[in-house]
C-alpha cells in the first residue's frame, strides 16, 4: 500500500504543476473562446501545436475555466495548423461572463475527425489568427499572450519553497529506488548462480551414480 503521505505530496505536485508553468494566465474577459485546429500526428509541421495542447493549454484551462476551448485535430498531416482567438467587442465584467455562458452541454466539443473548425465569428466577436505549423510551441505561447494581453500567474515565495522541497522529494525518491534496485538485482544475480550451483552439484552426483 502506498504511504498516505507519499500520495498525498504526488498529488500536491501535480496541482502545482497544473497551476504553474508554461500557459498559467489569465485572460481578459473579452475573450469568448479558445479554438485550435491542427493533425493527430506532430509530423510535417505539427509538433509544435501538439506540445502547445499537451503542456500549455491544461494550465490555461485550469485558470479559465469559463473560456470555451475547442480542439479540432484531423488527419491531414499536410493541412493547416491554425490558432483562432475569439474576442466579444464590448467587454464585460467577470460577473457578466459567467451569466451569459451557457450550460456545459451546449458548449462546443473538441474532435479527432475534423467535426469542429473554427466558426465563424458572431456579429458582437473579433478574431485573431496564429499561424502555428512550423512554429515551436514556445513561439506559439509568446504569441498567444501578445495577441490576448493575457496577464501570467507566477509563483509566490511559499509555491516556490513548496516547489523546491517537491523537487527535492523526487530527487531523494529516485536516488532511494536506485539502491533498492541495486540490491534486488544483487540478490536476484545471487538466487541465480545459487540455482546454477545447485544445478551443477546435481548433474555431477548424477553422474557418479
Amino acid at each position: 500500500m502506498v504511504n498516505p503521505g507519499k500520495r498525498m505530496n504526488h498529488l500536491k505536485a501535480a496541482l502545482m504543476k497544473l497551476r504553474h508553468g508554461p500557459g498559467a494566465a489569465i485572460l481578459p474577459p473579452e475573450i469568448t473562446m479558445i479554438h485550435m485546429d491542427f493533425a493527430t500526428k506532430w509530423h510535417n509541421g505539427h509538433l509544435g501545436p501538439r506540445k502547445f495542447w499537451r503542456e500549455c493549454l491544461p494550465r490555461l484551462k485550469y485558470w479559465n475555466p469559463a473560456v470555451p476551448v475547442l480542439v479540432n485535430r484531423t488527419t491531414d498531416q499536410e493541412g493547416p495548423a491554425t490558432m483562432t482567438i475569439y474576442f466579444r467587442k464590448d467587454p464585460l465584467s467577470i460577473a457578466e461572463v459567467v451569466r451569459t455562458m451557457p450550460p456545459l452541454a451546449q458548449q462546443p466539443h473538441s474532435s479527432i475527425k475534423n467535426e469542429f473548425p473554427a466558426p465563424s465569428p458572431a456579429e458582437q466577436e473579433r478574431v485573431e489568427t496564429i499561424n502555428m505549423k512550423n512554429v515551436h510551441s514556445d513561439k506559439i505561447l509568446e504569441a498567444f499572450l501578445d495577441k490576448t494581453g493575457a496577464t501570467l500567474v507566477n509563483m509566490t515565495p511559499d509555491e516556490e519553497a513548496e516547489m523546491r522541497r517537491f523537487d527535492d522529494l523526487t530527487e531523494r525518491a529516485a536516488f532511494d529506488r536506485a539502491i533498492v534496485k541495486k540490491f534486488i538485482d544483487g540478490k536476484r544475480r545471487e538466487e541465480r548462480t545459487l540455482a546454477l550451483a545447485r544445478q551443477e552439484a546435481e548433474a555431477i552426483k548424477a553422474a557418479n551414480q
